[in-house]
């Protein structure tokens, strides 16, 4: 079966290692990014001490929503923001030992019980695992007593540059992603969907969970492109997605009674002497991780790809990548009224391209979906399978087109008016 999607070549001075070395970067902070909607309510104050894991913030109209320390140390900053939405978070290390432990005997009887799912719903709401899930449609966190049709566990990633994920799941890891499987079966009346390379099996499928190999090409590791495929999303089924070193987290929550103190991050791209894979803590500082390895000159250091990253001091919420590009070189700034005329225009005339087909893997009609999306046609979206798709499954689109207004913004448009109007 020949792949659909496309190769996308961004250098890097070398492949990524094998085998990631453990930093622990001295300040770490917490970049939530645009696409998550999270109204905070501190549970800790500057100049407290916090253990890593512990609870630090929740959503002030969601309490389900929990953040937790990414490492031990002291709250240096925390200020917040217009519409309570968090300004700055920065811990300073300290005490690195110091790890909260949760109370996790009732989730545990319920999995070995194979009865109720209360339990393991508040650990996880409690543990700021919960989420780590993301409902289709619409990319929301889901409701605490939501029941989802299946939840894709994603354990491949077609990214340009992004780590092998087996490599996060060797080990240890390997045992607690089989115990978090058996834990996300109990959320769920479904199949577990386990997508993964094609490669040896990671896990070993049961009638709970089945395995589902994707191609090597972009975008067919996302987990929207692989859900429209199988189990679209509609407004009536909700469809769960996680990814594979979380699900491993669950593991070892429920094993071990805490969070895990690192995910497998790669730092490469054509800013980089050398390319590295780390094992780092959540929000870790990207300068101290990656300043030393750094080419000379002006560099921007991404959280995330290069498709869609974002410039940042702080390792993204979701983001296990590290990408360093060389800086655009400054032109004359545009005047104000300049910009905003060409951010409220629409998109400039797509020509319709091989490209652009398989920057949606060929698996969604993409010149009558980008059409939609440009005249702003609600229901066209949802019926070309929009409702499956987030932003970061157009991000290919907008890197190949350019175009502006971005796609993946036009997608985030028509995702909420049709969600406001359901």
């Amino acid at each position: 079966m020949s792949d659909r999607g496309l190769s996308v070549p961004v250098f890097t001075p070398h492949p990524l290692p094998e085998t990631p070395e453990t930093v622990i970067t001295a300040e770490a902070g917490l970049n939530l990014g645009s696409q998550i909607d999270f109204r905070a309510e501190p549970l800790v104050k500057a100049g407290d001490h916090v253990a890593q894991g512990a609870p630090i913030l929740r959503d002030r109209r969601r309490h389900e929503c929990i953040i937790t320390a990414p490492m031990a140390g002291r709250v240096a900053e925390l200020e917040m923001g217009a519409g309570r939405r968090l300004a700055s978070l920065v811990l300073y290390a300290e005490d690195r030992d110091d790890r909260h432990a949760y109370e996790v005997g009732a989730a545990s009887d319920e999995i070995a019980c194979g009865e109720g799912s209360a339990a393991l719903r508040r650990l996880l709401q409690e543990a700021g695992l919960w989420m780590r899930f993301r409902s289709r449609p619409f990319g929301r966190v889901p409701a605490p007593e939501t029941i989802p049709a299946t939840i894709f566990v994603m354990a491949v990633d077609t990214r340009p540059l992004a780590p092998d994920p087996r490599v996060a799941l060797t080990g240890e890891n390997a045992e607690w992603l089989q115990l978090g499987l058996r834990a996300l079966a109990r959320l769920c009346n479904g199949q577990i969907q386990f997508c993964q390379d094609r490669g040896p099996d990671i896990i070993s499928p049961n009638e709970r969970v089945r395995i589902r190999r994707v191609g090597a090409l972009h975008p067919a590791g996302l987990a929207g492109f692989c859900i429209h495929q199988s189990f679209p999303a509609r407004p009536d089924r909700q469809i769960w997605d996680i990814d594979a070193e979380d699900v491993a987290a669950i593991g070892e929550l429920l094993s071990e009674r805490r969070l895990p103190a690192t995910r497998l991050v790669s730092v490469a791209g054509p800013g980089m002497r050398e390319t590295l894979l780390v094992r780092c803590q959540p929000g870790a500082d990207l300068r101290d991780l990656a300043y030393a390895h750094m080419s000379p000159g002006q560099q921007a250091i991404l959280s995330g790809s290069v498709l869609e990253g974002q410039e940042s001091r702080w390792l993204g919420y979701r983001d296990r990548q590290v990408t360093v590009i060389s800086r655009p070189s400054g032109g004359r700034p545009r005047h104000w009224l300049e910009t905003a005329l060409r951010q409220a225009s629409h998109p400039k005339p797509i020509i319709a391209t091989a490209a652009v087909e398989q920057a949606l893997g060929g698996y969604i009609p993409a010149m009558a979906l980008l059409r939609a999306l440009a005249v702003g046609d609600d229901e066209a979206v949802a019926e070309l399978g929009g409702l499956s798709l987030l932003e970061e499954d157009l991000a290919l689109v907008d890197y190949i087109t350019s175009a502006k207004p971005r796609f993946s913004e036009l997608l985030r448009a028509s995702l909420d008016r049709i969600e406001a109007n359901l």
